[in-house]
């Protein structure tokens, strides 16, 4: 076992950063996806030694880390990283659900210690989750608790609340509070299509990416207003902070910044609470 899975297993009772990307800059032995370059690799890399660096300061002990695009259906990176640091990455694959086969790939990756899978509408914001391969993995993210992670915008929600409601016990998580305010405006209606997606019970929402919301200006504080209304619509148990790294980490943000927004600026919860934004929902979720 590595020091850096050792040190992982001593510190388990830390936060849990909820999404975060991890590439190489070993082209040979992972090759990048067709339709990409080297070139747009920026950074070059963000091994775990070079995310740890940042994360482990900040008291955070596990990290679901999110297949890069850059690999597409090739998960092998993300599946070597966590091999290599037992305890310390969970995993969400990219799998083309286009494939007759989806749902046995699904439950293989799930052998590998993935929890979750990352769906996008792409330009299709209506149709998207239509497919018969939609379905498969849906249906088998219900049989075996695996989650749909989908990266959207405010107007792909009309499209998922409608899966939820087909698929109750497919357990979901929607990343960076479905980038609204990613323009800038925290628009109410967005986020009262958001918060009405509490009604089905196992859909959860990732408080993440504050670098690319609002003000997108540190320490964040005009997002506490939409973290708060998630909170009264779904709790906090249903709720996990994520920074999105490495992009949290770049143009004047930092790890901690990320941190303290839900550690030291949002008030008047409990310690409990805290724990579940912090650590306990990502646990149950992707770690269980």
């Amino acid at each position: 076992m590595s020091a850096l899975a050792q040190s992982g297993s001593a510190a388990a009772k830390g936060y849990i950063d909820a999404h975060v990307h991890v590439w190489t800059s070993d082209l040979q032995r992972y090759p990048i996806a067709p339709g990409y370059r080297p070139e747009q690799m920026q950074p070059p890399s963000f091994t775990p030694e070079e995310l740890l660096r940042h994360a482990r300061p900040c008291g955070v002990s596990r990290i679901v880390l999110i297949q890069m695009s850059y690999y597409n259906f090739d998960n092998r990176y993300m599946l070597d990283v966590m091999k290599g640091h037992p305890g310390v990455f969970g995993g969400v694959a990219i799998v083309d659900s286009r494939a007759p086969d989806v749902a046995a790939r699904m439950r293989e990756l799930k052998k590998g210690g993935v929890r979750g899978f990352r769906i996008s509408p792409g330009r299709d914001v209506a149709g998207w989750l239509d497919s018969p391969g939609m379905a498969a993995m849906w249906r088998c993210g219900a049989e075996e608790s695996l989650a749909m992670c989908p990266l959207l915008n405010p107007d792909a929600l009309p499209a998922l609340d409608r899966m939820c409601a087909k698929f109750p016990e497919t357990p979901v998580v929607i990343d960076h509070f479905a980038r609204i305010g990613a323009d800038g405006e925290i628009r109410e209606a967005d986020l009262q299509q958001l918060c009405s997606m509490a009604r089905h019970r196992k859909t959860h929402v990732k408080l993440s990416a504050f670098y690319a919301l609002g003000k997108k200006q540190y320490p964040y504080t005009d997002l506490l207003p939409m973290v708060r209304r998630l909170i009264d619509a779904y709790g906090p148990q249903r709720l996990m902070w994520a920074t999105d790294c490495p992009y949290q980490v770049e143009k004047g943000h930092t790890y901690k910044g990320s941190v303290e927004l839900l550690e030291k600026r949002l008030d008047g919860i409990s310690k409990a609470d805290r724990h579940w934004l912090m650590a306990g929902a990502a646990e149950r979720v992707f770690f269980s």
